[in-house]
């Protein structure tokens, strides 16, 4: 079997590979962020809304679109919302959007720091094998956060092992908890994303993935790849397991 196998997702993931594939060592390599592209940027007015969400069309996710955006969209139409993203389905057949809803087709990744910086929440819906497994963040939380702009989750198994629930991250799941959030003072918001960004810059970047990904190669620190269940500070359980099975070998 393999010496090592990585992962994008954590949790009960790392089991079925380890059982499937053989592998001597597993563990997770989650995604991330480059904090020198995805950083505070100015409101741009082509983007500006009060709830902001940046993601493809997906089907197996629209449920939570429907739930957590659309829904609170129809309810409050004194509010504003923009969906960026392409394949929505159109024509007779397609996504019936409430009048408060903007459909912005493509935002091109360097605009996407202007975006995220546009409205005051964005918003995160996970794709449902995403959810289902947990402990599968998607690239698009960790640039949110690295923007300072606080994220409205949808919930998910493990999400509390990345950002805080209440202080870095908020989580929905309901029209009403989107309504909620949306009724916090800038304040309040602004304080959230700022803790997000602290907790990204800290742990969630790209070169802190390449850190943890020598340490498991090499075995030598603790911290290599944390959160398969655990939480900020707790030992990460995959370190020094590559280096042990080749001890085995």
């Amino acid at each position: 079997g393999f010496d090592l196998v990585l992962s994008y997702t954590g949790g009960r993931a790392l089991d079925e590979l380890r059982e499937r594939l053989g592998a001597r060592a597993v563990a997770p390599l989650y995604g991330s962020v480059d904090p020198a592209v995805h950083r505070s940027a100015p409101p741009d007015a082509r983007f500006r809304a009060d709830l902001s969400y940046l993601a493809t069309y997906a089907a197996d996710r629209q449920d939570g679109v429907e739930r957590l955006l659309i829904e609170p969209a129809r309810r409050r139409p004194s509010l504003t919302f923009l969906v960026a993203g392409a394949q929505y389905p159109s024509g007779p057949s397609g996504i019936v959007w409430p009048k408060n809803i903007r459909l912005l087709e493509h935002a091109p990744p360097h605009e996407h720091a202007a975006l995220y910086g546009s409205s005051p929440l964005t918003l995160s819906v996970t794709r449902a094998p995403m959810a289902a497994l947990g402990h599968c963040p998607s690239g698009r939380l960790f640039e949110a956060a690295a923007c300072g702009v606080p994220v409205l989750s949808d919930a998910w198994d493990g999400l509390d092992a990345f950002f805080t629930p209440g202080e870095e991250i908020l989580i929905a799941n309901s029209a009403e908890d989107t309504l909620a959030a949306l009724e916090l003072g800038p304040e309040a918001l602004a304080k959230i994303g700022a803790a997000a960004r602290a907790r990204t810059l800290e742990e969630h970047t790209a070169h802190r993935r390449a850190g943890q990904l020598c340490a498991l190669i090499e075995g030598g620190i603790d911290h290599a790849g944390n959160h398969s269940g655990g939480g900020r500070g707790q030992s990460d359980p995959t370190a020094g397991l590559f280096q042990g099975a080749l001890a085995r070998r």
